[in-house]
């Protein structure tokens, strides 16, 4: 049920990133929302250019679709650089990430995605190259195995991790800059959508973008993928033109409510007040009850309904709360004391 959710902040596949590609804002100037951010990479950007000098190393972290991968080719369109791109998975040994350095020219700018992902041996590796700009490259093994001190160019590398908690501490303290991206506003996305819109020639009716916005999760990959679904579906329902209702009809047949909760949302707080009479519950439980991975829920599930207010986690389990009952016309279940049992505070009798 959790593969490919339209509402994920994940990307979908090779195809999807292409559209985004040419979505994506190229300079600062181009970007919506992160303001405190933005502010700080102009500032670190104008001095490093000043001084004409390769930037700090910088760390990205946050949750998927918010613009880590953007920002780091902005840096790299700020700085009038080369970028070079890679993840942590893609790098197994020291092998790997030594035809990247070896390549990188002064200034150039080294991406790796999901950082947190790289091996002991490849983490290590590069602590000099980020420190002194210089590697140990083993050659050969055993009796022929001799080191070479090989200098490199200075160059920026820029780290993005949706897991920063998984970062260790030395390699997370050689990055000079570290920026924590929050979810987007329905008005910041609205902007962003305004621009998608303008770049797809895509025509709308006013108030039909904000539907989109409202339901996107605070994400803008969330929110240009549900205006390329919106934008199919007008094209063969419609005129191609969005209007109000195109909009809730596509929603509605992607089985989004208007707040961005899809059906495996609506299935963890229904089995919360269903099943588990509201809470508190095992993750454990919940996955077993739903048929589902517990990675799966805390990752993909609880993070937006903790940020919207329609869950509790506590030290007993999880619990929903009135508000999610409230939007989902469930009544929560009113606990009742074991018998004998007194109330927490109770008065003693007079």
């Amino acid at each position: 049920m959790a593969i490919g959710r339209i509402i994920s902040g994940q990307s979908l596949n090779e195809q999807e990133e292409s559209f985004n590609v040419s979505l994506r804002p190229k300079f600062l100037a181009e970007c919506v929302g992160q303001l405190n951010v933005r502010e700080k990479l102009a500032i670190a950007i104008q001095a490093a250019r000043q001084r004409s000098e390769p930037l700090e190393h910088i760390l990205f972290y946050g949750p998927p679709g918010l613009g880590k991968t953007t920002l780091a080719n902005v840096v790299a369109n700020e700085m009038e650089a080369k970028i070079r791109c890679s993840s942590g998975p893609a790098l197994a040994k020291a092998g790997d990430i030594m035809g990247l350095l070896s390549n990188v020219n002064t200034g150039d700018v080294l991406f790796i995605d999901e950082i947190h992902r790289l091996s002991t041996p490849v983490e290590e590796f590069i602590y000099p190259a980020m420190e002194d700009f210089k590697v140990d490259y083993t050659v050969d093994s055993g009796l022929h195995a001799k080191t070479i001190n090989f200098p490199l160019k200075h160059f920026t590398l820029v780290g993005a991790t949706t897991r920063a908690g998984l970062l260790s501490a030395p390699l997370r303290s050689r990055f000079g800059m570290l920026y924590h991206l929050d979810f987007y506003t329905s008005e910041d996305l609205t902007e962003i959508l305004m621009r998608s819109a303008k770049l797809l020639d895509l025509q709308y009716e006013d108030g039909t973008l904000e539907l989109i916005a409202a339901c996107s999760r605070g994400t803008p990959r969330v929110a240009n993928r549900l205006l390329k679904r919106v934008r199919d579906y007008a094209q063969v329902k419609g005129t191609g033109v969005l209007s109000k209702g195109i909009v809730e009809s596509s929603l509605k047949m992607e089985r989004i409510d208007p707040l961005g909760l899809d059906e495996l949302d609506r299935a963890f707080l229904r089995a919360l007040v269903e099943v588990y009479d509201g809470g508190p519950a095992g993750i454990e439980a919940i996955a077993a009850t739903l048929g589902e991975e517990r990675d799966t829920l805390e990752d993909v599930v609880e993070p937006y309904l903790l940020q919207i207010g329609f869950l509790r986690r506590t030290k007993r389990g999880r619990e929903i709360t009135t508000q999610a009952c409230r939007h989902l016309g469930l009544k929560p279940h009113k606990k009742k004391n074991a018998p004998g049992q007194p109330e927490l505070f109770e008065k003693p009798e007079q």
